[in-house]
C-alpha cells in the first residue's frame, strides 16, 4: 500500500462491523474500502440479501476478495467473539451527542453501523461501549452508511495508524 509516497503493508487491528445490512451496494463499498485501507469487516447476520448478491459484488469489484471479512451467524455469537477478543465496541448512532471527531479511538476497536433501514436494536445501543455521531444539517435523517464508515474509520486511522 502507498501512503504519502510510502510503500507499506499492513492490516489494521481496527474492525468495521455491519449490523444486518440492508443493501448489498453499502456493503459491497465498504468491503472495497476495508481490502484498499487494510482494515477487517464483520457482518452480523442476517442480511438483508444474499451475500452473493450481484450489486454487492459490482460495488465491491474485484475487490471483495481481498477484503478479510468474517461473517457472524447472529448478534450473540458476534458478541460472544467481540468479548472473548476483549475489544471497544463503538455505534456510529444519530441518537448520540458525541462526534466522531473528538473520540479516541483505539487500534483494536470494533465501529459498528446498523442497518440502513433502522439503525439497531435498543440492546445492541445498550451494549455499545460507546456511542459516536456524524454531526449534520438539522432536519437531515441521516447519512449514507457506506459514507459515514468511510469518514469514522477514516479518522480512527488516522488517529491509530497513520499518526
Amino acid at each position: 500500500m502507498t501512503i504519502s509516497g510510502k510503500t507499506t503493508s499492513f492490516m489494521a487491528d481496527l474492525r468495521l462491523a455491519l449490523y444486518q445490512p440492508d443493501i448489498p451496494g453499502n456493503t459491497g463499498t465498504i468491503l472495497r474500502l476495508a481490502a484498499c485501507l487494510g482494515f477487517a469487516v464483520d457482518i452480523i447476520e442476517p442480511a438483508g440479501f444474499d451475500i452473493s448478491d450481484r450489486n454487492l459484488k459490482r460495488a465491491g469489484m474485484d475487490y471483495i476478495s481481498a477484503a478479510a471479512l468474517t461473517r457472524h451467524v447472529n448478534w450473540d455469537r458476534f458478541e460472544e467473539w467481540r468479548r472473548n477478543s476483549g475489544r471497544r465496541l463503538v455505534l456510529a448512532s444519530t441518537k448520540s451527542s458525541d462526534r466522531y471527531t473528538g473520540f479516541a479511538f483505539r487500534a483494536n476497536d470494533v465501529l459498528l453501523f446498523g442497518r440502513e433501514s433502522a439503525g439497531v436494536p435498543d440492546h445492541v445501543h445498550t451494549a455499545a461501549d460507546a456511542r459516536i455521531l456524524v454531526p449534520m444539517v438539522e432536519g437531515q435523517r441521516s447519512i449514507n452508511v457506506a459514507v459515514s464508515a468511510a469518514m469514522i474509520v477514516g479518522e480512527a486511522m488516522r488517529q491509530t495508524v497513520w499518526g
